[in-house]
């Protein structure tokens, strides 16, 4: 029986880890380097992009969007780029419109750009990484760090590792 504990206890500790490292992964901010493509706006409601078929229902909002290839791989990417607020995650991005004025600028000068985001893009939850901020490179400038994640990874790795030890002490008569 107590190893069934013990090894319940272990599923639990590595669940609570893997939410916590996903929830630094997302609300952290990464950095890509790409070249702007194209933009958009579209108009959005809490259901979504507004359309025929889903006509607006409350508030209405216009979300950018911005279309960007990467230089090396040719991959493309689009980001949302829509201001956080007072909301999470603590950004407290009230520029979205100055973003995507310098957005297109770059992509007439197609410039290299770095752009800071966060969040994840999943294609089938129509999910997209939103941009902070962006930023030209200068030839052979590379990316910015994101050093604290690499700091909360670093922590919440010691902190799991921790668990493991003090879950095998409690049952260690066996």
């Amino acid at each position: 029986m107590k190893s069934i504990l013990k090894y319940f206890l272990f599923l639990v500790s590595l669940s609570f880890f893997i939410v916590i490292t996903g929830t630094v992964n997302y609300v952290m901010p990464s950095y890509d380097e790409t070249v702007v493509t194209g933009m958009e706006v579209r108009r959005m409601d809490k259901d979504g992009v507004i359309s025929k078929s889903n006509p607006a229902d409350g508030e209405v909002r216009d979300v950018y969007f911005l279309f960007t290839e990467n230089p090396d791989s040719k991959k493309t990417m689009v980001y949302r780029n829509e201001d956080t607020g007072w909301g999470l995650p603590l950004y407290f991005k009230f520029s979205s419109a100055d973003v995507q004025a310098k957005a297109q600028a770059y992509a007439n000068e197609h410039q290299r750009v770095q752009i800071k985001y966060y969040g994840w893009r999943i294609n089938w939850m129509n999910e997209f990484r939103n941009v902070v901020s962006i930023q030209p490179l200068a030839e052979g400038e590379t990316l910015a760090k994101p050093i604290v994640s690499y700091v909360l990874y670093a922590v919440l790795a010691f902190l799991f590792f921790l668990s493991i030890q003090f879950i095998r002490g409690i049952f260690r008569d066996e």
